[in-house]
């Protein structure tokens, strides 16, 4: 069994920054990539930024810029650094990891229960 737990969101003024974290746990040998996704409301859940156990990155267009993805491999944790924040990044912010290897079984997509983050316009 793996849970992911986020923490870190809040409400934030423009031009603001938060960080996120996300920590996975449940007897892990490795992970291949962890990632933030967000959902705001009437929107379909996008990508944020991802990055893989060798530190290969991707961002969206969107955050590219204003947002820094991390990860301490060893802690099996994810941070994404957030700044200049604009209304638009309101949204919740769910944590994923993919290709999670518990005893010699590989593990598709877990995801967190999701973090709100709300920059006021």
């Amino acid at each position: 069994q793996v849970q992911l737990v986020e923490s870190g969101g809040g409400l934030v003024q423009a031009g603001g920054s938060l960080r996120l974290s996300c920590t996975a746990s449940g007897n892990i040998f490795s992970i291949d990539a962890m990632g933030w996704y967000r959902q705001a409301p009437g929107k379909q859940r996008e990508l944020v930024a991802r990055i893989t156990s060798g530190g290969s990155t991707n961002y969206a267009d969107s955050v590219k810029g204003r947002f820094t993805i991390s990860r301490d491999n060893a802690k099996d944790t994810v941070y994404l650094q957030m700044n200049s924040l604009k209304p638009e990044d309101t949204a919740v912010y769910y944590c994923n990891a993919d290709g999670i290897y518990i005893s010699g079984i590989r593990l598709r997509d877990r995801w967190g229960q999701g973090t709100q983050v709300t920059v006021p316009s």
